[in-house]
């Protein structure tokens, strides 16, 4: 099988060095295809693919049609938003992500993003500690976990909301259970939000849960710029001069934003939750082992489309 390593921003050397192993190895060929400037360049790339791994990469149905072999796509990644889903089933592809293997580079992103901001963005200005705030997870999965964990360490109440757990499983990974969003947001000092963009998810964080926040709170978005609904976050940031919003996904009204409020908001200039060298070569080496798996038994372990 033909295996294309698609990535318009490349893995580190020594993981397209361990991806190409792990798939020789088991009796497959690879190409690496690095730093393509256009949409176009992917579509043609992926004509003779059997199995196609990527990073942030764009799988649009067009690609899916342009790639007649193609029988799996691996996300070196949690979130697949960035693959057509629905366009993949119709034509039977299995589609994977890689979970677990950022979660630990994005859980310290989100606390050094709350401290960055407690401390008034590291200015002269008197900041304030951490210890003995709560910080609100929304979704208590790889990520949430971790960055509760780290949290409680430095002396945080946890909450979390999760509807895919129990009570007891939240308990047991340490934290409080709250049991809707509005009441989430409405005890937290600190929020981390940690869901994916779906369509019941896109837009659901604005004005009116943001409002419910306790005074001086701070908003922590590492997951995904769709879940904001942008408008009523400016609106809640007008409403409220005592809320702050710090993010690695840059909003689409940043310069907005940072104009009107200043150091009470920040966004990086680039999203940076997966952005260590750790979590690049765990990433893309999990991604070789199961598109290797997948050949050799069929395991589907980790596919986010199915029926």
């Amino acid at each position: 099988m033909k295996v294309l390593v698609a990535t318009q921003k490349p893995f580190a050397a020594v993981a397209v060095k361990g991806i190409k192993d792990i798939l020789e190895a088991a009796g497959h060929e690879v190409a690496v295809f690095e730093k393509y400037e256009a949409q176009a360049d992917l579509v043609a790339a992926v004509a003779d693919a059997d199995g196609l791994i990527i990073r942030s990469d764009k799988v649009t149905a067009e690609v899916i049609a342009a790639a007649p072999r193609l029988k799996i796509v691996v996300r070196a990644g949690a979130g697949f938003d960035n693959v057509d889903l629905e366009a993949a089933s119709e034509r039977g592809i299995v589609v994977m992500n890689t979970p677990g293997q950022n979660s630990n580079a994005v859980a310290e992103l989100a606390i050094a993003l709350m401290i960055f901001m407690a401390r008034t963005q590291f200015t002269p200005a008197t900041g304030s500690e951490v210890q003995g705030k709560r910080l609100g997870v929304q979704a208590y999965g790889n990520v949430g976990r971790l960055v509760g964990q780290k949290a409680k360490a430095l002396g945080m109440e946890i909450s979390a909301l999760d509807p895919f757990l129990t009570d007891e499983q939240i308990i047991a990974g340490g934290a409080d259970p709250v049991h809707s969003v509005e009441d989430l947001y409405a005890c937290s000092d600190y929020l981390s939000i940690h869901i994916p963009a779906l369509p019941a998810t896109i837009r659901s964080i604005g004005y009116d849960l943001i409002s419910r926040m306790p005074k001086g709170a701070t908003l922590v978005n590492t997951a995904r710029k769709e879940v904001i609904d942008e408008e009523g976050l400016m609106r809640a940031l007008e409403d409220r001069p005592d809320l702050k919003y710090v993010t690695d996904v840059m909003p689409d009204n940043y310069e907005d934003l940072r104009g009107k409020f200043g150091m009470r908001v920040f966004a990086t200039p680039k999203k940076m939750g997966a952005q260590t060298a750790e979590a690049n070569i765990n990433a893309g080496l999990a991604a070789a082992r199961q598109t290797a798996d997948f050949f050799a038994t069929g395991n589907t372990r980790f596919q986010v489309n199915r029926k």
